[in-house]
């Protein structure tokens, strides 16, 4: 037996949602990108889905060049949409890129102005709370007060392109920054923003250094509980790709603990926040990188990063779910403690995990694709329910999301070569 399957979109273009904040918080939108080819970033419109009508609107229309996605939408009212800017006016010298795009937040009830997120100052000696790049995936955290996001560094690919790290920053409504603009590509931003992980170009093997971050969440819906007993309000879980004993890349899980204090973001550690000419810009003083995996000596070391999945966290904290294979080579569902020790196998599949992953809102399942169905699958046994039928090709990979009551899954399927928006009521 089957919950009901409903298709949204029907027009001869890819819909595309992002893996998570993709629901309006009373359950009756969805936000998506309009892209001619999924898997390139050429869009032109933000736009909502009405779940019961099946009307559509446009939030946002991009101008003078530029192309828009990857949007989410915060998870508490005042409703705002938050996605991918690329460089109005493009040209030769720049052009969309990993480090040459912004964030920009609109509210719903102005859709007509797109508030850039992060400052953007190239020119030493730079500014504190602006970055020198490109943001991505930009995600609210559960609260709607702060934004977690990617970031490239256009200052050090510049430099050397393997020099430019991908890393795992932060914006917070401390204030806004307003550089001294004396590059015509530079800007301001609504918030301050600091990268919160730390790399390196040249991981020492065997230790715990990363030369990549990415793919984070927040963790809990309040953040989780410390082996002390203590509440840690704010954190983030990230990959970051180290490298073994033998000097093979193996993904790991990390964690950072961030400031409750909003000005404890602008204290700077042993590197300024806003980095140098030789040097990317480094995290507050106290954000310290805490690795929680140590897998390189198992059979298949690492986590998987095909399919593409981003580390999520139970609503209470407890345990951040991941993908990694299992000892027969089979892609399964894990998890582990915010305070590290032994990951727990999930699922027992005999057909790897397909795509990235949601946990239900009261975090006693997860929605996930395997078998070339949607699957509900129960945390505690591991057990896993079909949702959609099983079809020759699978549900995409990239989004499948619970609403925020828990009662429909959101996911895209592929029909005749262009990707449509899909609901499974629960």
């Amino acid at each position: 037996m089957y919950w009901h399957e409903r298709q949204l979109t029907f027009a001869q273009r890819s819909h595309q949602l992002t893996n998570i904040n993709v629901w309006t918080p009373c359950g009756q939108w969805l936000v998506y990108d309009v892209r001619p080819d999924p898997s390139s970033f050429t869009g032109l419109t933000i736009e909502r889905l009405h779940l019961s009508s099946g009307n559509s609107e446009v939030i946002y229309q991009a101008q003078h060049g530029a192309h828009v996605g990857v949007v989410t939408v915060s998870p508490q009212r005042p409703l705002r949409y938050v996605f991918i800017h690329g460089p109005e006016h493009p040209d030769a010298e720049w052009h969309y890129d990993f480090h040459h795009r912004r964030g920009v937040i609109v509210h719903d009830a102005d859709r007509d102005a797109a508030i850039t997120l992060d400052a953007m100052d190239i020119t030493p000696p730079y500014t504190a709370g602006a970055l020198r790049g490109g943001s991505h995936v930009h995600v609210f955290s559960p609260d709607g007060s702060r934004l977690s996001f990617t970031y490239n560094d256009h200052v050090m690919h510049q430099r050397d392109q393997k020099l430019d790290l991908r890393n795992v920053a932060v914006a917070v409504p401390l204030r806004p920054v307003l550089p001294v603009l004396h590059h015509r590509r530079e800007y301001g931003g609504s918030h301050y923003c600091v990268l919160v992980s730390r790399t390196t170009p040249t991981p020492q093997p065997g230790s715990d250094q990363i030369d990549r971050a990415y793919e984070e969440g927040w963790v809990g819906q309040q953040g989780y509980r410390k082996a002390d007993g203590s509440q840690q309000r704010w954190a983030l879980a990230f990959i970051g790709d180290t490298r073994s004993a033998c000097g093979n890349k193996v993904a790991e899980i990390f964690l950072v603990d961030l400031p409750e204090d909003l000005a404890a973001y602008a204290q700077p550690g042993d590197m300024p926040l806003q980095g140098t000419p030789t040097e990317l810009p480094a995290p507050p003083k106290g954000v310290v990188q805490r690795r929680l995996t140590y897998t390189a000596e198992r059979r298949y070391p690492g986590l998987v990063t095909t399919p593409r999945h981003w580390l999520r966290s139970s609503p209470d904290g407890s345990a951040i779910a991941f993908l990694m294979r299992d000892d027969q080579g089979i892609v399964q569902l894990w998890s582990i403690s915010p305070n590290g020790g032994a990951a727990r196998q999930i699922t027992h599949s005999a057909h790897d995990i397909q795509s990235a992953f949601s946990w239900h809102p009261q975090g006693d399942d997860i929605a996930l694709v395997c078998d070339n169905s949607v699957m509900l699958c129960q945390v505690a046994s591991g057990e896993m329910q079909r949702v959609t039928v099983r079809s020759a090709e699978p549900p995409q990979p990239e989004a499948v999301v619970f609403s925020p009551c828990g009662n429909h899954i959101a996911f895209m399927r592929r029909i005749a070569g262009v990707s449509q928006i899909f609901v499974a009521s629960v």
